[in-house]
């Protein structure tokens, strides 16, 4: 997978880069040191070149590494809190939600593997970082594995525009939060295994809220904050 950026490289561990992508002349000499420190193979590219690799702005310099290696559903259970996205497709809501997660202590967040925003350079710069720290798992049923949960003492929390306001809810003992799609919201499937229905409540014109936004809000009620 091919990633890009200054400050995502030093995010990345070394172990897992292959090879960077470096525009010829390239004037930071503090990303050189950390390449040449930490013995990562680079080669000097022509900016159009790196033009054709990444559709972004890479900044000179982009970074080949180990595709997204996802979790399985096993890794779950010891976590008191998980996310759970019900077929988000945006990368950048993606990336953001991942970012909101480790910032708050979160370590899981579920996908599906079909339907769904997937990790990849967009996702890795968006989360700045913070992927490595984020245990993403694949299913590839939401609904089978929030049931599956239900049965381990997970209370099942999703997020609706017409949802019981959020800070009047308990969100004592082990918990997911599902966010739903851009577009759609929370699937039918889904929402019939839902044991509490939660909502933000609006005061503007605005129906609704970007579905990271609303994560970002949502979690940090959830843990306590």
């Amino acid at each position: 997978m091919l990633v890009y950026g200054k400050n995502v490289l030093k995010d990345i561990e070394v172990e897992k880069i292959h090879k960077v992508y470096i525009i010829d002349n390239f004037k930071d000499n503090k990303i050189m040191a950390y390449i040449k420190k930490n013995n990562i193979k680079y080669v000097n590219t022509k900016k159009d070149q790196l033009d054709r690799m990444i559709k972004g702005n890479h900044q000179g310099i982009i970074i080949d590494i180990d595709d997204y290696k996802y979790y399985k559903y096993e890794d779950l259970l010891k976590e008191e809190f998980i996310v759970v996205l019900d077929h988000i497709e945006d990368v950048h809501n993606l990336g953001a939600i991942i970012r909101t997660c480790e910032a708050a202590g979160i370590k899981s967040i579920v996908i599906a593997k079909d339907r769904c925003a997937r990790v990849n350079e967009t996702v890795m710069k968006t989360s700045c970082g913070a992927l490595d720290r984020v245990k993403i798992v694949e299913v590839t049923n939401i609904s089978d594995t929030l049931k599956k949960l239900q049965k381990e003492n997970y209370f099942i929390y999703a997020s609706f525009m017409d949802g019981e306001d959020y800070r009047k809810i308990n969100y004592n003992g082990k918990k997911v939060l599902v966010i739903g799609n851009e577009g759609k919201g929370v699937s039918t499937v889904v929402e019939k295994i839902t044991d509490f229905r939660i909502g933000i409540p609006m005061k503007g014109k605005v129906n609704s809220l970007n579905a990271s936004v609303a994560a970002g809000i949502l979690i940090y009620k959830m843990i306590g904050e």
